[in-house]
């Protein structure tokens, strides 16, 4: 057989296609990481873009990064769609912390079929709904129960037995919002201390505020009210000033967003805990870098990475 020019370059393609059989191409070149918040009103996830978007520069030549978040938390068809539109990219990995803990598995599932890394933070998915899928997605991020204890137990030390509090809770599909609610019941349990109701305030101020004006009026004995999280923490001291009880109504948050530190300050707001959301970022995206490093298959991932979560008060330093 006569090799001519032609015949070689093919035989180098057909055995480069070869090489590369079950790879993507895009695989080739520095990994392509996305990172999928929730709603972007929220200062804790502008916090964490901006923790991702840093490290990112820092180690420009390692990854690329591509950051998005919907605008509402409870929009969970337009997550879904945004990692489809991410998948679509071409993406190595995803980092993602789901608006809704159950919805988001089989986009999820779908991406893993397509040889893309996953990585979950913030919130954790539902291990029931993992395992009907057949998948493993590491958690990475802080214990929610724990940290929403911390926050209890320094709201209790402000309460007496017998006292009425109310949890204003996120959105109640979500992982972390649960456990944050039980963190909070854990607290009040040990103290001796009746909770009079639990209502979702969806993660956002107007609807926290809602739910903090209802239970006091319901309850006008009401001592404190325990947000989830500080968006609603801010709509719970509107509530509570427009209500006349600035200073009657204790008032606890969870997640150290900037709103939050004068109201620490001055007393409106008793307790927060920081669960370092630019950290939360990084920490997937570096567990992801690993995997693909590692040459990792999504079933080959840790199950879970523990990151720090604090209280924070006033005297915090």
């Amino acid at each position: 057989m006569k090799f001519t020019r032609r015949t070689l370059q093919s035989a180098a393609a057909l055995t480069l296609l070869g090489a590369m059989a079950g790879t993507p191409a895009f695989a080739q070149d520095k990994p392509k990481v996305a990172l999928v918040m929730k709603s972007l009103a929220n200062e804790f996830f502008r916090t964490m873009e901006d923790g991702a978007k840093a490290h990112q520069k820092a180690h420009a030549a390692e990854y690329t990064l591509v950051a998005n978040g919907i605008k509402d938390e409870t929009d969970t068809s337009a997550q879904i769609k945004m990692v489809e539109q991410m998948v679509a990219q071409k993406i190595n990995a995803l980092v993602i912390a789901p608006a809704d803990s159950k919805a988001l598995v089989p986009v999820i599932k779908a991406a893993i079929d397509k040889g893309i890394l996953v990585v979950n933070i913030d919130n954790q998915l539902d291990g029931a709904a993992l395992k009907e899928k057949g998948i493993l997605v590491p958690f990475v991020g802080p214990d929610n129960r724990a940290g929403a204890k911390l926050v209890g137990d320094a709201l209790a030390k402000e309460l007496k037995a017998g006292d009425k509090v109310g949890i204003i809770e996120g959105v109640s599909t979500t992982f972390n919002a649960q456990q944050r609610t039980l963190g909070y019941q854990d607290a009040m349990k040990a103290a001796g201390v009746t909770v009079v109701g639990v209502q979702s305030g969806q993660w956002e101020i107007d609807k926290g505020n809602t739910v903090a004006a209802g239970m006091m009026r319901e309850h006008p004995d009401l001592k404190a009210l325990l947000a989830g999280n500080d968006s609603m923490a801010l709509g719970a001291v509107a509530a509570v000033k427009a209500a006349g009880k600035t200073g009657k109504v204790l008032v606890v948050g969870y997640d150290n967003i900037g709103a939050i530190k004068p109201m620490l300050k001055d007393g409106r707001v008793l307790a927060t805990a920081d669960q370092f959301a630019a950290k939360q970022a990084v920490f997937g995206i570096e567990t992801a870098l690993k995997a693909i490093a590692d040459k990792k298959k999504q079933s080959e991932m840790p199950a879970e990475v523990k990151t720090d979560v604090v209280l924070v008060t006033k005297d915090s330093k």
